[in-house]
């Protein structure tokens, strides 16, 4: 798939803005995933996300054609919501009381796409106590553990996508754990 993201490239930097097309199609999901995943909010995972492709094609000329594209526009992206959590105070809190009803909470506005079977609702739950304790920790150490065990990436991807040495990567993931692990003790 590099190879074809390479040529892909190449078509660009001559001119042909129409291959930039196919270089969405095959990163756009994983790019939201991680804006999503850092962010918490899928309207903002979505914005960052077009952000980050579009900083992409318009700094397509400084990109490496020798290195990962992937990792290369995973760091805009991470970047970019680095950028966006230090801007944005919360505004709101999911489990706050809705002005004007009884007891609801901001939980019962989001649509849910399909209902989920009893059995997966403890499993939902934890997943959801664990990100909830992943947005929590420091953004330095939030990065790392998202960029890692969710996004599944490597630590040699990671240091190259944050423009870290790889002992202060294993260093950030090793106390990130350490944290995740003392707060979830607490929960």
């Amino acid at each position: 798939m590099e190879a074809i993201v390479k040529k892909r490239i190449k078509q660009v930097l001559k001119g042909d803005q129409d291959a930039y097309a196919e270089v969405v199609e095959i990163y756009g999901e994983k790019v939201f995933q991680i804006c999503y995943r850092m962010l918490g909010n899928r309207h903002e995972a979505e914005d960052i996300a077009q952000e980050a492709f579009l900083r992409a094609y318009v700094n397509i000329h400084s990109f490496n054609i020798n290195l990962k594209f992937s990792s290369w526009l995973y760091r805009i992206a991470t970047n970019l919501c680095i950028d966006r959590i230090r801007k944005k105070k919360p505004d709101y809190y999911l489990d706050a009381e809705v002005a004007g009803t009884d007891g609801l909470t901001m939980y019962s506005q989001i649509a849910s796409d399909t209902s989920l079977p009893e059995d997966d609702v403890e499993s939902l739950e934890l997943q959801e106590t664990i990100q909830r304790e992943i947005s929590k920790l420091p953004e330095k150490y939030r990065t790392v553990i998202v960029l890692k065990y969710i996004e599944e990436l490597s630590l040699n991807e990671i240091s190259k996508i944050l423009d870290l040495p790889l002992g202060t990567v294993k260093t950030r993931i090793h106390r990130g754990r350490e944290a995740l692990r003392n707060q979830l003790r607490h929960v």
